[in-house]
């Protein structure tokens, strides 16, 4: 009997919003990718795209064998757990979606499994190009798709099993996983079949096949000769030994504000309150200890005012300008803005459960920790671009900071839950030239003892 391995996203830019859904098909034995689908959708949320992604995956494996054993892998919490059985389906959204994917094969038939996002690139790949084609009018093609080429290469059953990730979670931008993957032989690049339906096979070997991709690709898009392959980067004791100086992110949390004490929740969407006169002390000192540092060449910004009064104190001690960026900004955090954690526990538990369980849940009115992901990896290749080679001081918010961390050390959303970071504390992230990143620093508050 043969096994596929499903893997399967979505994703809504404003949640609702222009949504699309992306989904892969491998063969668990050999790891080589068969079949992959994507769709602009409309407007819908996350939830409905990723749903509608689930059934896209399944549908795609059952034309590939209708008889076939299938382990689904996704990053949504909430649908693996409500498809598994363990979670009661209550939205009227979600209902009829649920029970179609529950009809394309039987029960008997299909696994389900959470993965951290970091673990499921290449769908999460597809579902954006879906919703890029979707803002160009346009439906997804997969002769112009860069999904197969960017993830890293699986590892079959013979190297780790069936469904086994290729490595340990890692960020996309460090390139861990593709590094370990390559060490290790394991793994094979498909070639997407040429053609505008939303569903193509794929196939091929590891010789040659990424090379064919990128000629075709190269031949779509009128260019005379095809990309060269990068290789992977390596990574620990295996790095070489001259990467240049990284970029180094020191990493600020915004002094005390009148909320902070109160432990409420203070986002985007609240009242966005000053410093608290302790919060002005605060910025004074860590302006006086990077001052002593003198290593700081750059300051950026969240443009909410606690993170412009914290930055514009320590820029003057240092003689620096500071530069706004939008991306920086504190999660939103909807109808809790201003409440504490009790109050929206007595208030609405079972939203608050459904937010705790899933980093694609948001508050209601809010947004979700996988949305502020996406804003602040954007913002973080724009300042790593921006910034190569130098040392740049990051005023922003717990949440910015914990992704930021996280990410580097490619850990899963959850590990947001298990970091403290106190008012006007420091952390710090290295980034290098092979797209390694290395975290340095992590709450640090020396500098207001």
């Amino acid at each position: 009997m043969r096994e596929f391995i499903v893997e399967a996203d979505g994703g809504s830019r404003g949640n609702p919003g222009p949504a699309g859904y992306g989904a892969v098909v491998i063969d668990a034995e050999s790891g080589e990718t068969l079949a992959e689908a994507a769709e602009y959708i409309g407007v819908a949320t996350n939830n409905v795209a990723e749903y509608k992604g689930l059934v896209a995956g399944l549908k795609a494996a059952h034309a590939l064998d209708p008889a076939a054993q299938v382990h689904v892998r996704m990053d949504s919490k909430l649908v693996v757990e409500q498809m598994s059985g363990r979670w009661k389906i209550k939205h009227p959204d979600m209902k009829p979606l649920a029970a179609e994917a529950a009809r394309v094969l039987p029960a008997a038939q299909v696994t389900y499994e959470w993965i951290p996002r970091e673990k499921n690139k290449h769908a999460d790949r597809l579902a954006n190009e879906a919703m890029d084609a979707g803002k160009r009018g346009e439906q997804w093609s997969p002769s112009a798709s860069t999904a197969e080429l960017d993830r890293p290469a699986r590892a079959g059953r013979s190297a780790a099993g069936v469904g086994a990730p290729a490595g340990p979670p890692g960020d996309a931008a460090a390139g861990a996983a593709k590094a370990r993957a390559a060490m290790a032989g394991a793994g094979s690049a498909g070639t997407p079949a040429s053609g505008v339906s939303a569903v193509s096979g794929v196939s091929g070997t590891a010789a040659g096949a990424e090379a064919d991709v990128r000629a075709a690709r190269s031949v779509a898009a009128g260019a005379g000769a095809s990309e060269a392959v990068t290789a992977a980067p390596p990574v620990g004791w295996g790095a070489s030994a001259d990467l240049g100086a990284p970029a180094t992110f020191v990493l600020l949390r915004h002094g005390e504000t009148p909320l902070t004490p109160q432990k409420r929740f203070s986002g985007s969407g609240g009242s966005n309150p000053s410093l608290s006169d302790i919060g002005r002390e605060q910025a004074v000192r860590v302006a006086a200890a990077l001052a002593a540092r003198g290593t700081v060449q750059a300051v950026v910004s969240s443009p909410l005012l606690r993170c412009q009064e914290t930055a514009r104190t320590v820029a003057a001690r240092l003689g620096l300008d500071v530069t706004l960026e939008e991306g920086l900004r504190e999660a939103d955090f909807g109808d809790w803005e201003g409440l504490t954690f009790a109050e929206v526990r007595e208030r609405q538990p079972d939203e608050l459960n459904a937010w705790l369980a899933s980093a694609d849940v948001a508050p209601p009115g809010g947004e979700s920790f996988a949305e502020v992901t996406t804003r602040v990896e954007a913002a973080r290749e724009k300042l790593l671009a921006a910034y190569a080679g130098r040392t740049v001081l990051l005023v922003t918010h717990v949440t910015p900071i914990k992704t930021l961390v996280r990410l580097a050390l490619g850990a899963p959303p959850e590990s947001l839950f298990r970091m403290e970071l106190s008012a006007a504390s420091l952390s710090a992230v290295a980034y290098y030239g092979d797209g390694n990143a290395s975290v340095r620093l992590l709450n640090d508050t020396a500098h207001l003892r």
